[in-house]
């Protein structure tokens, strides 16, 4: 966000109220000065919300939260999945920004905590996706996790809404982690974790879904076989249910194999 009219300083004093809401909960603020540019104070803002516990926010905070990434994704400019052109029938493949994109549901690679990325400013999937969101994210995770009472399972998947991302709702889902040799087991709950988010998808009356590459960053899946799998499963699954789908990656290296596999040049 460029500074210098208006609505720039609007959203800078918003930012300093929401770091001024989150030092407030906590007891070892006192001693953290304010930043001096908006990309500093936008980093402390998400360490806080990364860190912060998965408890429930006034409707002040709340206010400002939403008025703030509002205008922030808006800033970085959004993506209709309607304004896309499909690489075959029904199956879209799209390179940027998912907490940009404006579509039914979008898939978080999370973990089986299911509460988000905790590390400050990590710039994995699960972390973009919570901060952009709000706080709101965490606590809804949270409350579905104490309902369960145990961890959630490698493949299986939870829809949430998505509060300030653009698409409607989030479906979670926790991938394989891959240690060494890449075996069966791994392929089949990969494939597992696709299913389950078109299944659980299909159930909410989602018309598409976007999803991210589960599992290839830190969970260490090859891309390449995790890629043949995503699409041989939407495939599949599309010759019975009409969903849309869009394949959304953030590396050239993921576009370069996803087209590869569509056929394209």
């Amino acid at each position: 966000m460029k500074q210098g009219n208006g609505s720039d300083k609007m959203k800078t004093d918003i930012l300093h109220q929401l770091i001024e809401c989150l030092g407030a909960e906590r007891d070892d603020f006192g001693g953290i000065r304010m930043p001096d540019t908006e990309q500093e104070m936008f980093r402390l803002y998400r360490s806080l919300v990364n860190i912060r516990p998965a408890i429930r926010a006034d409707a002040h905070y709340l206010g400002l939260e939403d008025a703030y990434l509002t205008a922030l994704t808006k800033s970085k400019g959004i993506t209709d999945i309607v304004d896309l052109l499909p690489v075959e029938d029904g199956i879209y493949l799209w390179q940027g920004d998912i907490t940009t994109l404006r579509c039914c549901g979008i898939v978080n690679a999370a973990n089986s905590g299911m509460t988000g990325c905790w590390q400050p400013c990590h710039n994995c999937i699960d972390n973009c996706i919570h901060t952009f969101a709000g706080v709101r994210l965490r606590y809804q995770c949270h409350q579905i996790m104490q309902e369960q009472g145990h961890p959630e399972p490698t493949g299986n998947a939870k829809i949430t809404p998505a509060y300030n991302l653009p698409c409607d709702y989030v479906i979670h889902t926790v991938g394989p982690i891959v240690e060494g040799r890449l075996n069966e087991a791994h392929c089949r709950l990969l494939e597992r974790c696709y299913k389950s988010c078109l299944e659980i998808a299909v159930q909410n009356s989602l018309e598409n879904i976007a999803f991210c590459c589960i599992s290839t960053g830190v969970f260490g899946f090859p891309q390449k076989e995790a890629a043949r799998i995503a699409v041989n499963t939407v495939r599949n699954f599309r010759k019975n249910h009409s969903i849309n789908v869009l394949f959304n990656v953030f590396k050239d290296e993921d576009y370069e194999i996803y087209k590869e596999l569509f056929g394209r040049n």
